[in-house]
């Protein structure tokens, strides 16, 4: 029988932090909290007040989010010092998150320096995918001196709904070709072939891919210095703009919120409902690409804020690729609260919503490494 152990996992963001408290092996969810605007100086009191209301002294194991593991890591690792040297290190390539994730684990090393500390990475599960998938057309010594690539993100996320999918449609994650969109505030999908990563949308950052609430996703690179030249600004600026004023944002000129701008669009507002054309067209467009990518697919998944609430995106993204298989069950998409098949009971290829929970992978993954150290189990 295995031993019974309380994992707080951790996951501090460029402005927030989010905690959940889980008894393993059992996964019960014990408590959770979400706190949001902590400015960079403020996430060591923050994180003390969330020990203050846990029974800390029975917290064995704590896991932290780490947005950017670049190649260095391709699975979830304890934290040693040279663990956080790499994190910091990788910063260049997330610098608003690395830097504050580096920052809560520092914070709760302190706070709880006995506990056994996990690093649980964004882009781990993207680490199978083949060069084709990840390198740039640029100079190959960007990527040999500098590590110039393609890594993607949401990673946690896609790895959770992949094996709920396999459980939903009975067949092993190893004979399924699955296309895996999380479409939040951020945005990424991922072709997942026989249980591995085998392209994403995201690049060397998260700016990379779809339109999303704030960013851009892909676009034409000359656009950048065109866009200094026109503002008169420098290339922060010019970042900036791709980063913070564009996707939902930009194109509607309303707000970043896709509810929002559905209800705006609803009452004639042309450019919200171009804002929403848009970011479902390049979704529609990327799940083709994929499907040529995987040669077919088995199912298509839908999670993450928008995915798992909106009908209306989630029709529109599928419209047109009966084609391929892709037959919705209107009812069953419209009525659809958390998990469950909105394909019609025809449709070759099944299409989901399933609820991510990125939280619960990170504590599997920290107890499973506690349980397999044998001398940290012992103390």
């Amino acid at each position: 029988m295995q031993e019974r152990q309380l994992v707080l996992v951790l996951n501090c963001g460029s402005s927030s932090v989010k905690y959940k408290l889980y008894e393993m092996p059992g996964r019960k969810l014990i408590s959770s909290d979400y706190l949001e605007q902590i400015k960079r100086d403020e996430y060591e009191k923050a994180i003390a007040s969330i020990f203050e209301k846990l029974p800390l002294d029975d917290v064995s194991i704590i896991a932290h989010r780490v947005v950017h593991g670049g190649e260095a890591f391709k699975q979830s690792v304890i934290i040693t010092d040279e663990v956080k040297q790499e994190i910091d290190r990788l910063s260049r390539f997330a610098p608003l998150h690395n830097p504050i994730n580096l920052i809560g684990i520092e914070a709760a090393q302190k706070l709880r320096p006995e506990a056994l500390h996990v690093a649980v990475f964004d882009t781990a599960f993207h680490q199978t995918m083949p060069p084709s998938s990840y390198l740039y057309a640029i100079p190959y010594e960007y990527y040999e001196k500098y590590g110039i690539r393609k890594y993607g993100f949401h990673g946690t996320s896609h790895r959770y709904v992949m094996n709920r999918a396999q459980e939903m449609m009975e067949i092993p994650k190893e004979k399924l070709r699955l296309i895996s969109c999380h479409i939040g505030s951020g945005v990424s999908i991922t072709a997942i072939r026989y249980g591995e990563s085998l392209d994403t949308s995201m690049g060397m950052t998260p700016l990379a891919g779809l339109s999303m609430g704030t960013r851009s996703g892909n676009i034409d690179p000359g656009i950048i210095p065109y866009i200094e030249e026109i503002e008169g600004t420098d290339i922060t600026g010019a970042m900036d703009v791709l980063n913070k004023r564009s996707g939902l944002l930009g194109v509607s000129g309303h707000s970043n919120d896709l509810r929002d701008v559905m209800k705006k669009a609803e009452e004639g507002d042309l450019r919200c409902q171009l804002a929403i054309d848009l970011f479902t067209t390049l979704l529609h467009k990327h799940i083709g690409l994929y499907l040529a990518r995987l040669n077919g697919v088995d199912g298509i998944i839908f999670t993450a804020g928008i995915g798992e609430n909106s009908p209306e995106v989630r029709q529109m993204v599928c419209a047109g690729l009966e084609f391929a298989g892709v037959i919705l069950d209107n009812e069953a998409n419209r009525k659809t609260k958390g998990e469950g098949f909105i394909s019609s009971p025809y449709s070759p290829v099944k299409v989901m919503v399933i609820p991510t929970n990125e939280e619960l992978v990170m504590a599997t993954d920290a107890y499973q490494i506690y349980i397999s150290s044998p001398e940290i189990a012992l103390g």
